[in-house]
């Protein structure tokens, strides 16, 4: 199979992708290696004549790759994820409208142009969470305790282009990564992005159904394949605050191979239907049992 991976300069070095090149061209395939953001790229040629088989993209939020993905798909080549999913969930605003509209338990979100409209967010939603809406990698995301203090942070909030602001809810400190992996769900814990000092070590947790529902019905809602979503568990349930394309998959065991494997199916259509996800749960030393087993969407193969 001949794949085309677009890895932007942040990943060049980065084990996801790297690993699941590496394996890939280790069971024989041939991947060509695209940089989107440090070379020069005939684009009209690069997807008018391809014979790959799949476009993957590894890129930054707000960063060049997301084009030549949508031109391979606009050219009706696949591409993992379907670049339309990928489009929205790379922009939150975007991504929690769609979320709340399909029922998903997302915080109500504000949206602002410039920081100084944020302002008019009433004071009786602080605290609040105010982040890029094309951010990733927990980038530039902060929790802000009262209108006051984002006065304070007007200056350090500029330049960041469209801002979303949600009320914070109220958790322990850590997030619950969940991984979707070749119809699997695999979860971690973290420490949350918005308590730096919180002592959380990164390991792998039992996923509880509730949590696994909510990470299956992500899928459906965005059509994505390979995907994180961050969950935290708030007084009324858990909450989904963020959703990735193409995450990092850290405590996914045997992670590049898994990712290649996928990539792979995905790219031949083998599970373009509704398959079933074993939900991978273990705990620090010893085996859980399977939980909450969930129909996994595997749509990625889609052609724009």
């Amino acid at each position: 199979m001949k794949l085309c991976f677009l890895v932007e300069e942040q990943y060049r070095r980065d084990g996801m992708p790297v690993e699941v090149i590496h394996q890939l061209t280790a069971w024989g395939h041939h991947v060509d290696v695209v940089r989107p953001g440090g070379s020069l790229l005939h684009l009209t040629k690069a997807v008018q004549t391809s014979a790959h088989d799949a476009w993957v993209l590894k890129t930054v939020s707000g960063g060049p790759g997301l084009t030549s993905l949508e031109a391979a798909a606009w050219a009706g080549l696949t591409t993992i994820n379907d670049v339309r999913a990928i489009r929205g969930v790379r922009d939150k605003a975007l991504a929690a409208v769609i979320g709340l509209s399909r029922g998903l338990p997302l915080p109500a979100t504000y949206a602002a142009a410039v920081p100084e409209l944020l302002l008019e967010i009433p004071e009786s939603e602080y605290p609040i969470v105010v982040k890029p809406a094309d951010g990733s990698s927990g980038r530039a995301v902060h929790l802000v305790s009262s209108p006051r203090r984002l006065t304070e942070m007007l200056p350090q909030l500029a330049g960041e282009g469209m801002l979303i602001a949600q009320p914070y809810v109220p958790n322990s400190g850590a997030d619950i990564k969940v991984y979707s992996v070749g119809g699997e769900l695999y979860a971690t814990e973290r420490r949350s992005p918005l308590h730096p000092d919180h002592a959380v070590r990164e390991r792998h947790v039992p996923l509880s159904p509730e949590i696994a529902e909510i990470a299956a019905r992500v899928g459906v809602v965005y059509g994505l394949d390979l995907y994180g979503v961050d969950v935290v568990l708030g007084p009324d349930g858990p909450v989904v605050v963020d959703v990735n394309d193409f995450p990092s998959f850290r405590q996914v065991p045997d992670a590049p191979k898994r990712l290649a494997r996928a990539v792979l199916d995905l790219a031949a259509g083998a599970t373009t239907a509704t398959t079933t996800a074993t939900v991978t749960t273990t705990a620090t030393t010893t085996a859980q049992p399977l939980l909450g087993a969930v129909p996994i969407p595997m749509t990625a193969g889609r052609k724009a």
